[in-house]
Parts: C-alpha cells; structure tokens; sequence
C-alpha cells in the first residue's frame, strides 16, 4: 500500500517541483541565503585581513627603499642618486616636512596623484637643513589592486558556485520535511495508514520529527480502533434489551402516553441500528451486491418507501446502473430523513444520468460539515435540528461499499444539498 501511494503521489511532486524550486521562502532556499551570507562574511574577513597585511608590507619595504636610496645620495660619490635629492621644504610634502623637523627622520606614502604615488623619506641635516628623496610606487599600488581585484573576482566566482550546490544539497532535509508535512495532512484528513517513512541517523532532528508523526498517528489509530470496538461492543448489548422493549411496547394498551412510548423506541432502535451499520462499515466486513438496476424506478420506489413528501423529478433518458439496491435504498432513506428532520420543505430529488441530488430549503449545512465532511453525533449546529448525527455518516459509508461520490454544498439561494453520483455501469 505504501508503495502505491508512493507512486501515485510522485508524478504529483514531480510537476510541482518547478513551484517548489522558485519558492524564495522555502527552507532551501533559507539555507542558501544563509551560506550566501557567511561565504559573503567570510570573503570580506579575509579580503580585508589580506588587504591590510599587504598595505602594510607595502609600506614597509617602501620606506626601507626610500632609505636606501636617500642614504646612498647623500654619500660621498652618491652618483646620479643625489640629482634626486630635494633640499627646499616647498618641493615635499608639508607633513614629511613637520616630521622630519620634529624626529629627525621620517618616510611618507604620498598619494597626491593617483596615478604616480610615491614615498618619501627625509632627513634633517647638520645646520638645520632638510633633504628628502621620493621613490616610484606605482608598481607596488598595480599589484595591490590587482591582488584586490583577483580577491574579489574569486569570491564572487566561488559564491556562485557555493550558493547552488548548498541550495541542492539542503534539497535532501528539505524533501524529507515535505514528505513528513505531506504524511501529515493525510493524517489529517483520515488516512492512519499513512506513515512517512523517512530514514536516517539516530538523533537527527527529521528523522525525530517523523519518527513522532508515525507514533502519533499509530495512537490516533489505535484510540479510533478502541472507539470503533466500543460502539459496536455497546450496539451489540443494547441490542438484546432493546428487542425486549420494542415487543413490550406493542402489548401496552392504547393511549396517548403508549404512542410516546413506542416513538422514543423507534428512535432508540434507529441509534442503535445504525450504530451496528457503523461498527459493519468501520471493520471493512461489508461487501457490495452490485446488479443492473434502473435508477429513476429505484428512486421512486425509495421515496413511496420512506413515507416523505419529495418533488421527484427524471432527466429525459432513463438510465440503468450497476448498484446494491439495498445500499442504495439506504442512502437515499438516509439522505430524504436528513433533509426533512434538519432542512425545510420543499425536498427536491433530482435524476439525471447516473447523479441523484437531494436538495432542501432549510438553513443549509454548516461550515464545519462542508469542510469535514458528516461526522457522528454531530449534527453541526442548532438550527439543523436535533438528532444524532449518525444519518449522514452512514450514507457515506454505503456510499463507499458501492463505489460512489457523496458531495455536500450549499445552494447559492438557501439550502443543503447532497450530490450522489454513481458509477458508470461497467
């Protein structure tokens, strides 16, 4: 059963998986936004911490350079070197000035020109006089920027590659999650049979997740199964009493108090009989004796049979269905009671085709019914009327012995109205 459910569900996923993939609030793509940020976070760390450690080796062997180069122009015989030499404080950098002034020696990296940096080193001389030399720096800023350039060109390179793949391979935890929501919602609406089958490691969250949605619905299962064997464990002893009571009723005299008598009786055989239908349809034990059937003769018979005023009307071409009589007739008595005791007149019973619509103008069906579908001892709201709640239950259960549709709904101008559609014969 799992595996057929597993096949038919998977065309399902499959066309819904270009839906699912542009879904920018799912979780997988949650998770790629939060590896996007800690690689955009990392990438920035690093580009900062590399960028800062090769501007300051970059300083550094500058100003050793520019050392260099105004301590061999101001030695004896410093060649070509001293030509380079700058001796008025009007042609450096008024900083290097006042640094050099104040500690003697001094090295500044002067970007005034982008385009031609250069580092200074100046020194003051014995008389007070200054003596600067500045050395090109363009080289070293071309390798920084292209370093830069290279970082930033990586990273992004390496993003694009890492935001995909953790997108695909959060595409694992998320599919299971989906699978364990999807368990959930048949859970939801009926199906204890359902199980997520989801596997994994002892301790993964999911796999905890999914383990507690397959014990839940394990213990749902076993309440309604306890549920189940109480009504009808409860159906079967009042039987024997009840068939005692209904056999007393007929030897009482005639009054008016003995016809109340043998109405409440009637109500209480009518519970408990479908009480014992209930328990039947729940254990799986009723079977369908299914044979061509003319359904406008079968609906008119139904409605003579139930003793109601309904407006019976049949399409123009009569039609003939392969149905249990019996079942049948047991939907629709239940179906007629239904719109009488919570509807209002007129009943309408429509044929046409092999679909039978019931239709009253009472109040209509409450939302919780539309949206359920009929649950017993419920009859939904007040105005519907008193009662037990079982009549709908049990159409709908007959209603799957013989393979047909019951749909609930509500008229656009008032009333409750109940499709049941047939099978086609064959």
């Amino acid at each position: 059963m799992a595996t057929s459910r597993a096949l038919l569900t998977r065309p399902r996923a499959l066309r819904n998986w270009p839906r699912a993939l542009l879904n920018w609030r799912s979780l997988r793509w949650k998770i790629a936004l939060l590896v996007a940020a800690a690689c955009c976070g990392i990438a920035l760390t690093v580009g900062l911490l590399v960028h800062h450690s090769t501007y300051e080796r970059s300083m550094n062997e500058g100003a050793g350079k520019a050392y260099t180069a105004l301590d061999t122009a101001l030695a004896p015989g410093g060649g070509s070197g001293s030509d380079a030499l700058v001796h008025t404080p009007g042609e450096m950098p008024p900083k290097l000035v006042r640094m050099v002034r104040a500690r003697g020696n001094a090295a500044l990296y002067d970007e005034s020109n982008p385009y031609q940096p250069r580092m200074w080193a100046g020194r003051r001389l014995s008389g007070g006089h200054l003596a600067a030399i500045a050395i090109d720096m363009t080289p070293d800023q071309l390798s920084r920027r292209a370093l830069d350039r290279h970082m930033w060109k990586y990273s992004l390179a390496a993003l694009a590659v890492i935001v995909p793949l953790s997108a695909l391979a959060a595409e694992l935890p998320n599919r299971r999650l989906r699978r364990v929501a999807r368990t959930a919602r048949h859970i939801a609406s009926g199906d204890l049979a359902a199980r997520t089958e989801v596997g994994g490691r002892a301790g993964d969250e999911i796999t905890e997740i999914s383990a507690t949605v397959d014990s839940m619905a394990d213990s749902l299962r076993d309440r309604l199964h306890s549920e189940q064997r109480f009504t009808a464990d409860v159906a079967h002893e009042l039987r024997t009493p009840l068939m005692g009571l209904v056999t007393s009723t007929e030897l009482l005299p005639e009054s008016e108090a003995t016809d109340l008598v043998r109405d409440r009786v009637r109500v209480l055989r009518t519970l408990v009989e479908d009480l014992l239908e209930i328990s039947r349809l729940d254990a799986g034990v009723e079977r369908a004796d299914l044979r061509p059937v003319a359904l406008p003769d079968l609906v008119r018979g139904s409605l003579t049979r139930t003793g109601l005023d309904a407006r019976l009307a049949v399409g123009a071409a009569p039609v003939v269905v392969e149905t249990d009589p019996r079942r049948l007739d047991r939907i629709l008595a239940n179906l007629l009671g239904n719109a009488h005791r919570h509807g209002a007149a007129p009943v309408e019973v429509t044929v046409e085709g092999t679909t039978v619509v019931v239709r009253d103008h009472g109040p209509g069906f409450p939302d919780s019914l539309l949206a359920e579908g009929p649950q017993r001892f419920r009859t939904g709201a007040a105005e519907r009327g008193r009662g037990h709640g079982l009549g709908l239950t049990v159409a709908s259960g007959q209603a799957r012995v013989i393979g047909a549709s019951l749909l609930f709904s509500n008229a656009a101008d008032g009333g409750a109205v109940v499709t049941l559609r047939l099978p086609p014969t064959g």
